[in-house]
Formats: structure tokens, C-alpha cells, sequence
């Protein structure tokens, strides 16, 4: 029992519906907090007798807490260059532009207002919700302007887009060749054509973009947490920092030492900020850091998007892609070259994460796990693979066997279900997809994500999508795949918390873990099912302290 004689807790929570994650007592009334620490958790009239003269009595009015959300794998500082800098051209049935015309038009009022040579960003735009059925090309976008560089980013992350000017400051053009692990498409007469596949060719064109100063986005970093804070996330994880250069790991150095850090943040790793021109790694491993800002796993790259024809499958998609039957996808790097990082760093005492979203790229990355551990054994490694949408059962398998724990992005079975079920998978693999009740039954702990801002991070969102599998269509994509609502909170609290190597300070309510809670308006274990995105974040508290309140 907490000392009340030795000091008394900063704050106490009563009259809540506290939901734990924590097996040993999984539900409470009441908890205290002493600084940032739990001390108590119990029924109220037990937790208000510890109270003291100053202690701040907050009565929760039968209000359900939880711990917590711990977002797996958002991009942090995406959020800056495509949500905040950029055009919104979300196209339907999530946004409102659903012809090629109008997203032109959309883009005609940025260039009006923005100074000749100048670019011009857009972001979320999908093919898939144009009238048209197809990307735009560099033919379309010059009707936006021929003296504006623009670029599009499509809402998968792995394809873009981007006018004549773009290519032309790129240098690229009929004679360039493809880039090692990406492709530029091509129009009959061979001349690339705007549309960019895989990381490679995206950065191609990106790295001439010209980014913000530190102060510039040490500005934006408020607006960005503000937006995690309002769906109840008190930890995140950054999957790609140094994708834009190392100044990344400044700016949260800068934004921890201002006080603008607000939320705990794990930082997958981008390769150049691990390895040095000589492939060694540069020595700060996984876990270095404190409780708010440290380093987490080594972030690569296997394949692209599946929904948008780029993820590496071992069986041909659905439907033709470019005309091609047999198209499979391909790796987004030399298999021999990633293997030599995985190895190197697994050997190094990294944890690695890996974007594998097919299950030819889940092969490779199984195989490069058991050359990683016949060269250098280790007990809990924790590899993980990231997304994992087309994964068979052997291969989840292989997953309990050797440690693996993947994080799911759930959320394609509702944005992009019915578009796996008609085109990229067919009925019988898209109901295959993200099985992650299966994975459950093969003993394989997981975690879900937004990958936000490719969709918005919404932790109760993927609750939904976990426990419902209702694609936007409104059709059920593989019920025998759903969890239980207790199941989806779990991968989003203290399995989000294990996954990371914190689930001795975070992501359940018992005494000693951080304080780190969210306050609900209703409880996501009792409502229907189809009403679990519906629920509202009352309240966001980390270490003690509210940092949202509606």
C-alpha cells in the first residue's frame, strides 16, 4: 500500500472505469499518480484516503481510462511536408475531388498564388477514387503550369507524380535509366511520364524539393503532436527518421530541449543514420535514449504498396498492371544488399524493422532473420515487420518460431478492401489479408498502426478495423480474421509498449509504469462494435499532466 505518510500523490482519478491491460487486475475504479509515476490503482474510497492537502482530486464521473495509445508507426515529420505544406488533393470516397479536372482545378488555385518556380506539393491523392482510374501524368499536371515544379504524393506513400518541369529539374528524361529498385513510367514513345514507383524514384524528384529550416519546423511540431493528443496518443513511433537527412535527429534533439517534445517518441532508424560510408554501424543501439526521445529499431525496406501495385507477391495480382498479367511486383532493393544490412545490424544488437507488405517481401525478410541468427544468435530480438497485408500461415509460422512480431496496418481492410477484393488480390487472398485472428492462434503477438498520414492517426479507428473488417463499401472482408475489442486495445497499448522494449514503463495501468492515460467518453469494450470509431477522446494525460482536453 502507497505511504501516505511520506508524500502525497500530485493527483488522484476517481469514480472512473478504469481499464488496466493488466491481467493481474484488469479493472480498477481509481488511480494515483506521484510526478509522472503510477503509485495506486484501486476503488475510490481506497485511492481518495491518500489524498493530501495538495493533491488534485479529479472526479473521471464514470468516464472510462485507459493507458495510453502507443501509435506503432506514424511518419512524424511526413506530417509537416504532405499534411501541413502541401494541397489537398484526398480524393473520394474520402475527399472530395473525384475527377481529373478537378484536381487540376484544385492545383490551378495553388499556382495562382504561389511565385513562378516555385513548387508545388499535394498529397493523398488516389488513383483509385478518379472518375478516370489512373494516375495523373506529367501531361496532366503541366495544364496546372509548366513554370511551377509539382509533385504529388499518391495516399499509399510509394507512388507519385510530377509535371515536365519537375522531371526537367531532376534530370530526368527518355535516356535516364530506372533507378536501382525503382521505376519511371513510361509513355508509348518511351519518355517517362510523370508517375514515379518505389522510394528511389520518389526521392529522385523529392531531394530537389527545398525543405524547412529548423526553426521552421520546430513551429510545426506543436501543430503535429496537437493532432496526436486529440486521439488519445501519448507515444509514437517516427518509421523513417532521416528520410529527409540527419537533420531529423536534431530537430527532436531541439524540440526535446524546448519543451516541445510532448509526446514519447521512438525513432526507427533510416539506414544513412545508422551506417557510416564504410557499412559499420555508428554505435547508439536500439533503447539508447530516455523515456521521451530515444532510438528505436533500424528502418528498411523490402517492397512498396500493394494497393498500388508496387508490394512484391509471390503469386501475380489480380488484375493487370500496365497491361502486364504476370506482374508480381519486385523488390525495392537488391535482396544481397539488404541482407548485408540486416545481418550487419542484427549483429550490431539492432532491433530491425522492415516495410514488407507481400509475402515474397515477408519471404525475404523470414530468410534474412535466420542468416541474421545462424551468424549471430540472439535470444529477443524482436524484429519486425512492418504492414504485413499478404502473409501466409507458414509464414506466421515461421514468424512464433523465430521472435518476429509484425505490425499491422489494419486499416486497409476498410480504405482499400473492396479494392483488394476486386483488383489487387481477388475475393479469396483479400479475405486473407491482415489475418490477424490467425496470428493470435499461431502465437505470433502483434501491434496495428495508422501509418499515419497516409491514413490519419486514429487509434480507435484501428480498433475498429481490427474488430469489424467492414471495408468503406460496406462489406465484410474475412470475418473469421476479427479480434476482440480487448484484443485490438492490447496491440495498441502494452503490446505497442512491448514491441519497443517498454512494457516494464508503459503501456498498461499498474504502479510504477508511467502515467500516461487517455479518457474516454464511452468504453470501447462495451459499446457495439460498428460504434468503436465513433468514441470520443475526453481527455489525453501524459506523465500526470493533461495535455487535451475537449
Amino acid at each position: 500500500m502507497f505511504d501516505k505518510g511520506y508524500l502525497s500523490p500530485n493527483v488522484v482519478y476517481l469514480n472512473g472505469n478504469v481499464i488496466t491491460v493488466d491481467d493481474a487486475k484488469p479493472k480498477a475504479e481509481a488511480v494515483a499518480v506521484l510526478g509522472d509515476k503510477i503509485v495506486a490503482v484501486g476503488d475510490s474510497a481506497e485511492i481518495k484516503q491518500m489524498a493530501g492537502p495538495d493533491t488534485e482530486v479529479v472526479d473521471l464521473a464514470d468516464k472510462t481510462m485507459i493507458p495510453g495509445f502507443i501509435e506503432p508507426h506514424i511518419h512524424f515529420l511526413v506530417y509537416k511536408m504532405y499534411v501541413i505544406r502541401s494541397v489537398n488533393v484526398l480524393c473520394k470516397p474520402f475527399g472530395k475531388i473525384g475527377k481529373m479536372d478537378e484536381l487540376i482545378d484544385t492545383l490551378k488555385e495553388k499556382a495562382a498564388v504561389t511565385p513562378k518556380g516555385q513548387w508545388i506539393e499535394g498529397y493523398r491523392y488516389d488513383d483509385l477514387g478518379l472518375e478516370e482510374q489512373r494516375h495523373p501524368t506529367r501531361y496532366d499536371l503541366d495544364k496546372v503550369s509548366t513554370e511551377h515544379p509539382i509533385h504529388l504524393g499518391h495516399r499509399s506513400g510509394h507512388v507519385g507524380t510530377c509535371n515536365s518541369k519537375a522531371l526537367e529539374i531532376a534530370g530526368i528524361n527518355k535516356d535516364t535509366p530506372n533507378p536501382p529498385g525503382g521505376v519511371y513510367q513510361r509513355d508509348a514513345n518511351g519518355e517517362p511520364n510523370g508517375v514515379l514507383e518505389y522510394g528511389p524514384a520518389l526521392s529522385s524528384v523529392r531531394k530537389f524539393i527545398p525543405q524547412e529550416t529548423l526553426e521552421e519546423n520546430l513551429e510545426l511540431i506543436p501543430q503535429i503532436i496537437d493532432e496526436l493528443h486529440k486521439v488519445g496518443i501519448t507515444s509514437c513511433q517516427d518509421a523513417g527518421v532521416g528520410i529527409f537527412g540527419k537533420g531529423d535527429i536534431n530537430l527532436f534533439q531541439e524540440a526535446k530541449k524546448r519543451g516541445l517534445l510532448k509526446v514519447r517518441l521512438n525513432m526507427m532508424m533510416w539506414p544513412t543514420t545508422i551506417f557510416d560510408s564504410d557499412g559499420n554501424t555508428i554505435g547508439f543501439n536500439t533503447g539508447f535514449g530516455d523515456e521521451w526521445l530515444k532510438i528505436g529499431p533500424l528502418k528498411l525496406i523490402v517492397d512498396g504498396s500493394v494497393p498500388g501495385f508496387t508490394g512484391w507477391l509471390t503469386k501475380p495480382y489480380y488484375t493487370p498492371y500496365n497491361g502486364n498479367s504476370e506482374h508480381k511486383g519486385q523488390s525495392a532493393v537488391p535482396i544481397e544488399k539488404f541482407n548485408k544490412m540486416f545481418i550487419k545490424a542484427h549483429c550490431d544488437g539492432y532491433q530491425v524493422a522492415a516495410h514488407a507488405g507481400g509475402d515474397a517481401a515477408i519471404d525475404a525478410f523470414i530468410e534474412a532473420v535466420r542468416l541474421a541468427q545462424k551468424e549471430c544468435p540472439r535470444t529477443d530480438a524482436r524484429h519486425r515487420i512492418e504492414h504485413c497485408h499478404v502473409v501466409r500461415e507458414d509464414q506466421l509460422e515461421a514468424m512464433a518460431e523465430l521472435g518476429i512480431t509484425p505490425s499491422f496496418f489494419v486499416r486497409h481492410t476498410h480504405y482499400w478492401g473492396d479494392h483488394y477484393k476486386k483488383n489487387v488480390l481477388g475475393p479469396e487472398r483479400a479475405a486473407k489479408m491482415d489475418p490477424l485472428k490467425t496470428a493470435l492462434d499461431k502465437g505470433v503477438r502483434y501491434t496495428i498502426h495508422s501509418d499515419a498520414p497516409h491514413v490519419l492517426a486514429d487509434p480507435l479507428m484501428e480498433m475498429y478495423a481490427a474488430v469489424n473488417r467492414v471495408t468503406s463499401g460496406g462489406d465484410v472482408l474475412g470475418p473469421e480474421e476479427r479480434i476482440t475489442p480487448e484484443q485490438a486495445l492490447r496491440a495498441i497499448t502494452l503490446d505497442a509498449a512491448w514491441q519497443s522494449f517498454e512494457e516494464d514503463i508503459k503501456g498498461s495501468i499498474q504502479v510504477g509504469k508511467l502515467a500516461d492515460f487517455a479518457v474516454l467518453a464511452e468504453n470501447p469494450l462495451e459499446v457495439a462494435p460498428d460504434r468503436i470509431k465513433d468514441i470520443k477522446v475526453e481527455e489525453t494525460i501524459i506523465g500526470g499532466k493533461t495535455v487535451y482536453k475537449a
